[in-house]
């Protein structure tokens, strides 16, 4: 790709908890740093505002794809965020109040002139367990709330549900409740904290046995294949996290269509990454926080998704260069 030298950062989990052979953040690091880019990596709460600026105790890393010894950092560095061209958003779920205040940061390396992927206002605006219900000719019936006696109505009507947390990831605090469970009301009561925190709830989908579909969106467009994740004998649960098994194919024709009218929405809210979750045919989440797969997807596939997604952001980032300028006078303070 013919484009400036970028410097990227990625707010990311403890480099020492990635596992190389799974992990999307790698995969995108691989890709930028094959492409030229200088890297930095920096946890949440190590972000600030001072003075109006956004601020990071920032490493740069160096990175290689092998299983093991699979990095290398130098020293932490304070530096500006307005040095960096872009930001990915990298830190996993939950969307809770650290979250919300990263988002904060991000903000205003934004607003210096830094592009972001995704922006941080969609992250707090897109919950991903509800963002499925812009689509409701795609979603599987479902309620969202705290109040016990919605859910019993619910669990009553449809005989079978789901529930689960509104900010969970990897299948955690995933529960099936069929018509009679004498443990409802204890898992009504740990989901939302005897009525504090609401939920959702979804009719359970059989076609789970088959597989929970990963889907790919990249600048509004499905990539060609998607991670089908199994669940273990047994289990309700497809999730990587979970099971660990999984397969890649091509895209159903419903798949795309579903992929096409979520692609569109994606893209008109400028998100540029995001993981569609299908069971059946039915939509269950859009994840924009943090979406996984991409390592699986090349694998199998021979098609890397996450060159896509590079060359998708250095475009983005040659875009916003025209309409905003940057400082890049100071790039460190010691």
């Amino acid at each position: 790709m013919i484009a400036p030298r970028m410097k990227i950062g990625i707010v990311i989990d403890p480099v020492h908890n990635i596992k190389p052979k799974k992990d999307s953040s790698l995969a995108l690091m691989l890709a930028a740093q094959a492409d030229g880019a200088e890297i930095f990596v920096v946890e949440q709460d190590e972000l600030f505002i001072e003075n109006g600026s956004a601020w990071g105790h920032m490493q740069k890393i160096e990175v290689f794809d092998r299983a093991s010894d699979w990095c290398r950092l130098d020293d932490k560095k304070t530096m500006k965020l307005s040095c960096l061209d872009l930001v990915f958003m990298r830190k996993d779920p939950p969307v809770d109040k650290r979250f919300i205040h990263t988002t904060y940061v991000l903000d205003q390396a934004a607003a210096e002139g830094v592009s972001v992927v995704n922006p941080p206002h969609t992250l707090r605006d897109f919950n991903e367990k509800i963002f499925a219900a812009h689509f409701p000719e795609f979603s599987p019936p479902y309620t969202i709330g705290a109040d016990f006696g919605i859910f019993k109505e619910f669990l009553d009507l449809h005989g079978k549900i789901i529930m689960k947390p509104l900010d969970g990831m990897g299948g955690d605090g995933v529960f099936m409740i069929e018509k009679g469970d004498v443990n409802f009301d204890v898992i009504w009561e740990t989901l939302t904290q005897r009525g504090r925190y609401p939920v959702i709830a979804q009719r359970f989908i059989e076609d789970i046995s088959a597989g929970d579909k990963r889907i790919i969106i990249i600048d509004g467009e499905a990539f060609p294949y998607m991670l089908v994740r199994m669940p273990a004998k047994g289990s309700i649960r497809g999730n990587l996290a979970v099971s660990g098994a999984y397969d890649v194919r091509c895209l159903s024709e419903k798949d795309h269509a579903i992929s096409e009218a979520v692609g569109k929405k994606l893209k008109s809210e400028n998100i540029l990454f995001a993981g569609i979750d299908i069971i059946g045919e039915y939509l269950t989440e859009v994840n924009i926080t943090s979406p996984t797969g991409l390592r699986e997807i090349a694998r199998e596939s021979g098609a890397d998704p996450a060159v896509l997604l590079w060359q998708k952001a250095v475009a983005l980032r040659l875009r916003d260069c025209d309409n905003t300028p940057r400082d890049t006078t100071s790039r460190t303070v010691a």
